[in-house]
């Protein structure tokens, strides 16, 4: 049984930027999170079906198995619970740049995780994909590529992410039942 006062949301590989209204985990002790734990290890210690939202911001190109990680994520989320996500585009320099990136993420990624997704039968975890979006550096012209790019993400991807590369994204993913 959950603790009652366990906080509700979760800040998973929170680094330094500790949020009061989440509990807070990383596996570097000296960052001062309220949980030292590698992510790459499951089960967390944390109950199962009690967060309402749980950000994973800037993690996932780090660890070595998505798969586990959004398996255990989507345990920890209560019913309808959102899991949100930021991590660099493939296009992206620092997706390559950063030594510790593991893996290097598109638009359609998480798409292995929906009912609606083509090759889902890696897991059984499901999300639905409440909201996902290309983000691009600022600029004044910027702003009308990136709605265009956000409408076609499929031709972007394939026809100019190397051209005009994108910063990163942004996932929404709902626990589906």
């Amino acid at each position: 049984m959950p603790d009652s006062t366990m906080k509700r949301r979760l800040n998973l590989g929170c680094g330094r930027d500790l949020r009061p209204d989440c509990m807070n985990v990383d596996s570097i002790a000296s960052l001062g999170p309220d949980l030292v734990w590698d992510l790459d290890k499951t089960p967390y210690p944390l109950p199962g079906e009690h967060f309402e939202r749980i950000f994973a911001l800037d993690v996932v190109e780090h660890l070595g198995d998505l798969r586990s990680f959004l398996e255990e994520a989507h345990r920890l989320l209560a019913p309808g619970g959102i899991l949100e996500i930021t991590t660099p585009h493939f296009s992206c320099a620092n997706s390559f740049t950063d030594p510790t990136h593991r893996r290097h993420l598109g638009y359609f990624s998480f798409d292995y995780f929906t009912d609606g997704g083509t090759h889902n039968h890696y897991s059984t975890a499901r999300f639905r994909i409440k909201n996902r979006i290309l983000v691009f550096p600022t600029g004044r012209w910027i702003k009308f590529f990136a709605a265009w790019a956000n409408r076609h993400p499929a031709r972007y991807e394939q026809r100019w992410a190397w051209i005009r590369p994108a910063w990163f994204l942004r996932f929404e993913l709902e626990k589906a039942p």
